[in-house]
């Protein structure tokens, strides 16, 4: 952080990807408002899950993230939410025995409202209108009334994030997480797949390891992480209005904090350097992550960490990749060699959703599930022949049964898209197709592991 840093200074650098409002005043009182409102979450928080990210960059842990490519106001709904955390605690089920480490939870929820476009129009039958930007900006019908961003929508986005907040933390801290319930969390139309049988038996291994727990007089009573969970939200740091009401000083270390979620990520399209959003996230001691596509070369990344990390805080930086497989394999190896090399401590996560989207033959924008396992394979492959810490994965997914993406055991087609494709934006994992995708990662988390083992007794 420099020291003319303020929750301000963002406005004096150059800016992209903000909405243009067409009226100032009622955007400023939208800030004001929020201004005065609660926080949605708070700087202990934060710095928890920092510390957790630590021990993930230093290879004693491993980053869970997904949830919804965008949230809506529509779908807003307590068994959406409570689908997708239930979703998010069977993958890190499934993702600790593979890879014997503690899994971070960490949601795209309560806040992820705002999308970047790469175009600031649309045209349709000739006519011209704003993009759709999310439900934080403006709404999704093609009309001129819709399309305008409207300010008041913060407002609405900031409600529907602390309703969302409250449950989650309901369902985490309040027993719905209980370990004793690992098989009360499977979803109904996962029921009946392979994917399920897989995730009995894992629920049946744990079920077996409690009752002998429970023997020796450890439970839930007496560690009390065995009947609750850590859950963390993220969401991408677009809307940087928004972001500066919600920003405040925390009083017991005299730090800013974003306190609109616990961590916050920069986009593909806003990490420029001498930009507003880079200048906004340089000041606030959240967790930070950005993405990194095949654009970037070795010394932009590290100047962007510098920037962002100056004091090579462990924990403070995710680096979340996103570039298809065949990119991935020519490029990252080159970021994680100046990496390290320059001493620099971050958390190397995988995107494998955004590279790979793709328009299907009956017109709907998807996502094939071979192509994002094969990402993630080659992410893991690399980072062996590096001999890093592959340290997370970065999915967008829910708990709802949607046909959204082709592929996975489902064997969804591109015939069948258009039978539940819900989403605002891009195209989401439904909870088969992240469960699938859970197991195949623990596999390879599993053979990490081995790895691990293997060249330590080599050594000794």
């Amino acid at each position: 952080m420099t020291s003319a840093w303020t929750r301000e200074s963002w406005r004096t650098k150059p800016v992209v990807q903000l909405p243009e409002y067409r009226d100032q005043d009622a955007l400023k009182s939208a800030e004001q408002r929020l201004s005065a409102f609660p926080p949605l979450v708070f700087a202990g928080e934060a710095r928890s899950l920092k510390k957790t990210l630590g021990d993930v960059a230093g290879g004693r842990g491993f980053l869970l993230q997904g949830g919804d490519c965008a949230e809506s106001f529509a779908e807003f709904h307590p068994d959406n939410i409570r689908d997708t955390f239930r979703v998010m605690l069977q993958m890190a089920v499934v993702l600790t025995f593979g890879a014997a480490v503690p899994i971070v939870k960490l949601g795209r929820m309560a806040g992820q409202f705002a999308k970047p476009r790469s175009a600031s129009t649309e045209t349709i039958d000739g006519v011209e209108l704003p993009s759709y930007r999310g439900d934080m900006v403006n709404g999704m019908a093609f009309t001129p009334e819709e399309r305008e961003p409207d300010p008041e929508r913060l407002i609405q986005a900031y409600n529907q994030s602390a309703a969302t907040l409250n449950l989650l933390r309901a369902f985490s801290q309040g027993g719905y997480a209980d370990l004793q319930k690992v098989h009360q969390w499977t979803l109904g139309f996962v029921g009946d797949s392979a994917q399920a049988e897989r995730y009995k038996d894992v629920a049946d291994r744990i079920q077996e390891a409690l009752a002998f727990m429970e023997a020796c007089g450890i439970t839930g009573a007496v560690v009390p992480s065995m009947r609750e969970t850590d859950f963390y939200t993220s969401h991408e740091s677009l809307l940087l209005p928004y972001e500066e009401s919600l920003t405040r000083m925390d009083s017991t270390s005299g730090r800013w904090y974003a306190c609109s979620a616990h961590m916050l990520w920069i986009g593909e399209r806003t990490r420029q350097l001498d930009h507003a959003h880079v200048e906004f996230l340089s000041g606030v001691d959240n967790p930070i992550g950005f993405k990194a596509g095949p654009t970037i070369d070795p010394d932009d990344l590290l100047k962007l960490i510098d920037t962002l990390n100056p004091n090579n805080e462990a924990g403070r930086i995710t680096v979340i990749t996103r570039m298809g497989a065949n990119k991935l394999q020519d490029h990252l190896p080159k970021l994680i060699q100046a990496v390290e090399r320059e001493g620099r401590t971050v958390v190397w996560s995988c995107d494998p959703m955004h590279a790979n989207t793709v328009k299907s033959d009956s017109g709907y924008k998807t996502r094939r599930f071979d192509a994002i396992l094969e990402e993630v394979r080659a992410f893991f492959a690399v980072h062996r022949g590096e001999g890093t810490h592959a340290g997370g994965v970065h999915f967008e997914m829910t708990g709802q049964d949607v046909t959204e993406c082709v592929g996975g055991a489902q064997a969804i087609t591109d015939a069948s898209l258009g039978d539940r494709y819900h989403t605002h934006c891009d195209p989401r994992l439904n909870a088969s197709q992240a469960l699938e995708l859970a197991f195949l990662v623990s596999e390879m988390l599993k053979q990490e592991r081995n790895a691990a083992f293997t060249a330590a007794a080599a050594a000794s």
